[in-house]
């Protein structure tokens, strides 16, 4: 089991850290890598070819804004599923989102915004097949709704 992590640029490493704290919560081995889709497509293809060809259970999370072309080059060459969770960008007024939006026929990234949403995401189709993670994810669901009540008692008590 493996989620590789894959970032457009250095610039993204903040909000990739934010989603491999969460599955080193539910103990997924992660990987963070650097390519970019439009500058080292060559080493992109490479860096997925290796994870194919060794590693399963895969799911790919893409960290690129701007135009995201690398969530779509990676779901277009892999099997396993890919989530695209995109930077909030001020620079365009939010506007770069379409790029993770609209994919050609054929391509389909799950789109995530939230690092730990992308998280939870891939945590939950490994544990498809994993009854162990099935049970991290149930105890880490139950703190949320759990911190949901006490919110709500301390406010009416």
């Amino acid at each position: 089991m493996l989620v590789p992590i894959l970032i457009g640029s250095k610039s993204d490493l903040n909000f990739a850290e934010k989603i491999a704290e969460l599955l080193k919560r539910f103990d997924i081995p992660t990987v963070i890598r650097i390519s970019s889709a439009h500058k080292t497509p060559h080493k992109l293809l490479r860096i997925l070819s290796y994870y194919e060809l060794h590693h399963s259970p895969l799911v790919y999370i893409t960290v690129a804004g701007r135009s995201n072309a690398l969530s779509g080059m990676v779901d277009g060459a892999v099997t396993a599923p890919v989530i695209s969770c995109p930077p909030y960008s001020d620079t365009f007024g939010g506007a770069d989102i379409f790029s993770s939006v609209r994919m050609p026929s054929g391509i389909s990234p799950g789109l995530v915004l939230e690092p730990k949403g992308a998280a939870l995401f891939a945590a939950k189709i490994l544990a498809l097949h994993d009854v162990n993670l099935l049970e991290k994810i149930k105890v880490y669901k139950e703190e949320i709704v759990d911190k949901v009540n006490q919110a709500d008692q301390e406010l009416n008590c």
